[in-house]
């Protein structure tokens, strides 16, 4: 009779190399579009840096307290379709302070989420589908970047493009990470060629704050958006992908970590910190550990690393500000693609909702602006208008 083979042993070296990774891949495919959204709200290259900074120290002092507490994979991230929102909303009245404001609100709101359930289920009952037709509708612009990009600086956009094309087929997680490597090649080639050089100060991290000031066109066109879609698709979804590996999130534990992370953050440029979604697998799947109650060390290291990868920010903004036109937008625009297509097909599944969901997209694609608030909080007005009547009729 053969014995039963003994266990797999797996040393501590195998979780914090996961924890590495997941802070890599987090940080790497999308800190381009968080800079992008936050220069397009009105915050200068200093103030943009101050602002990643502030999220990347936030989420991962985050990760240590909730991981530690609770001794299960809780990572947290900055919210990428956020960023995307900013970045279609552009500068409101009141300008960066005011977008400030909005971020110290989006904070509060998520503390109260988490203390209040009406909060909560009021937020659940926003039709999915409008919800993900609003965010495919400011991804849109950002994602057609790399097609504009190729016309203005076709030397250093195409090879960012094919090797991103590449990776997206034999090592996807990279994808993203190895564009902008490529793309920071591109950069100092440029800088070599035009003979340009980067001040040494810029590489210095450094922490910009500014005073809050609200404005009712920061709270309506920024606010309400951003909180919505930190919530519909970071923090439900990424309770969601916890659940799926056997792990159930302390939400009110959760919601105040990340909210209050926002709220000190934000004077600093932190626009919002949440539940991660598709990274929190890396570091609550079984590759991550076999045994599920020390996969924690993972996210713990993810934390760690975070808050090793928050000195990065300064360097990174000077490198992007030296970028050939449409190199960075088209780092970010890749970054998204596959954000605007499970967006897509989020809008779209309901074919009762279809037309709600067709018009949201189309609004907020527009990026009109009225009364100084942005395309976001009219399209989602009007596709619940829409539905409503649409609803209404059939009834």
């Amino acid at each position: 009779m053969t014995p039963n083979p003994e266990p797999t042993r797996v040393g501590l070296a195998h979780p914090i190399g996961a924890g590495v990774i997941t802070a890599l891949v987090g940080f790497t495919s999308s800190f381009a579009v968080v800079l992008t959204g936050l220069r397009a709200v009105g915050a200068t290259p200093t103030q943009a840096a101050s602002g990643l900074l502030a999220v990347c120290v936030a989420q991962g002092i985050g990760i240590l307290l909730l991981t530690w507490r609770f001794r299960i994979p809780i990572t947290l991230a900055w919210s990428t379709p956020g960023a995307a929102l900013l970045a279609g909303t552009g500068v409101v009245v009141g300008g960066w302070p005011a977008a400030v404001g909005a971020f110290v609100t989006v904070g509060l709101l998520i503390v109260l989420t988490g203390l209040w359930d009406r909060l909560g289920r009021l937020i659940a009952s926003i039709p999915t589908e409008l919800a993900q037709a609003m965010l495919a509708g400011v991804l849109l612009p950002l994602c057609l970047a790399p097609v504009h990009a190729v016309k203005v600086s076709p030397a250093a956009v195409i090879p960012v493009v094919l090797v991103w094309l590449v990776l997206l087929r034999f090592a996807k997680r990279w994808a993203v990470p190895a564009a902008f490597g490529v793309a920071a090649v591109a950069i100092v080639v440029s800088l070599i060629v035009n003979n340009r050089t980067i001040d040494p100060g810029d590489l210095v991290p450094v922490v910009s704050v500014v005073a809050p000031h609200w404005t009712w066109q920061a709270l309506v066109g920024i606010a309400i958006p951003l909180y919505i879609v930190t919530m519909a698709s970071q923090n439900i979804p990424g309770t969601a992908v916890m659940a799926s590996f056997g792990y159930r999130i302390p939400w009110r534990a959760a919601m105040s970590v990340t909210g209050v992370g926002t709220v000190i953050g934000a004077p600093a440029g932190g626009y919002t910190i949440n539940l991660a979604a598709i990274s929190a697998a890396l570091a609550a799947a079984p590759e991550a550990h076999p045994d599920k109650d020390k996969r924690w060390t993972a996210a713990f290291t993810a934390g760690c690393t975070y808050l090793v990868l928050a000195l990065c920010s300064a360097a990174l903004v000077a490198l992007v500000t030296a970028a050939p036109e449409g190199v960075v937008e088209t780092v970010a625009g890749l970054a998204l693609l596959a954000t605007l297509g499970s967006a897509l097909a989020g809008a779209l599944k309901s074919d009762t909702q279809r037309e709600a969901a067709v018009t949201t997209f189309l609004i907020a694609a527009s990026g009109i602006s009225f009364l100084g608030i942005g395309s976001a909080f009219w399209a989602l007005l009007v596709g619940l208008a829409v539905r409503w009547v649409l609803t209404s009729r059939s009834r």
